[in-house]
């Protein structure tokens, strides 16, 4: 377990006799268990170091703070990044004075990794990092004790906050790498020291901060470029852009795809609504058929991923197969049923163009009069237009019935319109309110009816009133 001495030692490159152990890491105070070590971190909304004897009171045995405060514990000054002579007793919280307090969280973090016998494997990409990350961890579980990202804990504060939950009884971690601005997984790979790299697929996710696809590419591709030659990078061979990435790492290589030239692919798939995808495996000389629980036929390059991961860490197929049909990892979408049975596709986490495509083909899988509820796509920079206009022209060969929510989807309604689908079944709306008055009372049991748009429209409130409606 990580203890006072670990994070001094990282800190100071000095062990002084403090065995007292840490719990786990928190940024929230009111997330704060006892023997915790609590990281206040001086953010644009809220300061942490107001809350830091807040953090004593809930049990914290240690504070990272890189600001002076009252403290009712010792303080302890590391900010010439050595210990002072004179030490207080450890058998009470401390609160340790850095220059930096997140710079400090992470240098704990990759000190704390390298101390334990672990394999890393990292995943990053536009599309399917957490469901990915879900599988695996399924896969990987059928043999090891395993390790992932809780929620979307994958930058430069929650994925160091991860790594500090590990023990010395993990033998596997799987860890989401979220990607905004070149060199971001560098420094993340830098913490977690991966020994397996997923590359999922690059598409104009964050593209407004990122710039265009090709630099989106080159920041994913910091994680094949971090393996050592004795790890391996997973990558995509249908993604033209993933592709490539084989000639950036001196890592083996293990392609995945629909393409018989990749390793290990996939064909007769076939998609079978809410109850998963069946497919047929192939690798080397090896075929196997299989259905799983999960929903649209994109799904199968989840198990591909989780399949080979498998495979790189010695899983029997027996024990791949297993993993992948646990059941346990569609994230994001969920099937609701109205009071007045029609069945509505909560969608509603976040939005990419290749996400809204990806759920109208699901939505054009299920039986039933088709309805899409689509709101703006954000942060798309240079491929605003084109992702939406790419959105609406799939959906009017989907839906009988489009709503758009937002100024940025009323692109996605023009599109819908010029590809066939009449305007009298277009309606758009600048908000959620907007769409709920427009959509309550209209749905009935022959109803299937798709919500998704980006988190900042909150449009899980349409799901809300959809599914409590009288």
């Amino acid at each position: 377990m990580l203890t006072v001495a670990d994070i001094i030692e990282a800190l100071t490159h000095t062990r002084p006799t403090a065995p007292q152990i840490i719990s786990e890491a928190a940024i929230d105070s009111r997330q704060v268990i006892p023997a915790a070590l609590f990281v206040a971190l001086a953010g644009e909304q809220q300061d942490g170091h107001l809350y830091v004897n807040d953090a004593f009171r809930r049990g914290a045995q240690a504070v990272l703070i890189e600001k002076e405060v009252e403290s009712q514990y010792p303080i302890i000054d590391l900010r010439n990044n050595k210990l002072p002579e004179v030490l207080p007793s450890f058998d009470q919280p401390v609160a340790l004075l850095v220059v930096n307090t997140l710079e400090a969280l992470q240098k704990i973090a990759a000190f704390w990794r390298r101390k334990l016998n672990i394999r890393i494997i990292g995943i990053t990409g536009s599309v399917g990092k957490s469901t990915t990350k879900e599988l695996i961890a399924e896969v990987l579980s059928q043999k090891f004790r395993t390790l992932k990202n809780v929620g979307n804990l994958n930058n430069e504060i929650g994925l160091p906050l991860t790594i500090l939950r590990m023990t010395e009884s993990h033998q596997r971690a799987v860890l989401e790498m979220g990607f905004y601005v070149p060199g971001e997984i560098k420094l993340l790979c830098k913490i977690a020291d991966p020994i397996a790299g997923v590359i999922t697929n690059i598409g104009a996710v964050h593209a407004e901060r990122a710039g265009s696809l090709e630099a989106i590419a080159q920041g994913k591709a910091e994680l094949v470029e971090y393996l050592p030659s004795t790890g391996t990078a997973i990558l995509n061979y249908d993604d033209p852009l993933v592709r490539p990435m084989a000639e950036k790492t001196q890592a083996s290589v293990l392609f995945y795809g629909l393409n018989p030239e990749a390793h290990l692919w996939a064909d007769q798939i076939e998609g079978l609504g809410l109850q998963g995808i069946r497919f047929c495996l192939h690798y080397k000389n090896e075929r196997l058929f299989l259905r799983v629980p999960l929903i649209g036929q994109h799904s199968v390059h989840t198990a591909l991923r989780a399949a080979a991961v498998g495979l790189v860490e010695g899983l029997t197929w027996q024990k791949i197969v297993n993993g992948l049909q646990q059941g346990h990892t569609q994230l994001r979408l969920a099937a609701v049923t109205t009071p007045t049975g029609a069945l509505i596709l909560d969608d509603t986490y976040n939005a990419s163009p290749d996400s809204v495509l990806a759920a109208l083909n699901l939505l054009d899988e299920l039986q039933g009069e088709k309805c899409a509820v689509l709101g703006d796509m954000l942060e798309l920079g240079l491929y605003e237009e084109q992702g939406h206009e790419m959105v609406g022209v799939r959906a009017a060969q989907v839906v009988k019935r489009l709503i758009t929510v937002g100024e940025r989807a009323r692109i996605i309604a023009q599109a819908a319109k010029r590809s066939g689908l009449s305007g009298k079944m277009i309606t758009s709306v600048d908000t959620v309110e907007e769409a709920i008055h427009v959509l309550q009372g209209t749905f009935n049991k022959d109803d299937v009816v798709l919500v998704k748009g980006s988190h900042g429209l909150h449009m899980e409130q349409i799901v809300y009133a959809l599914e409590v409606e009288k």
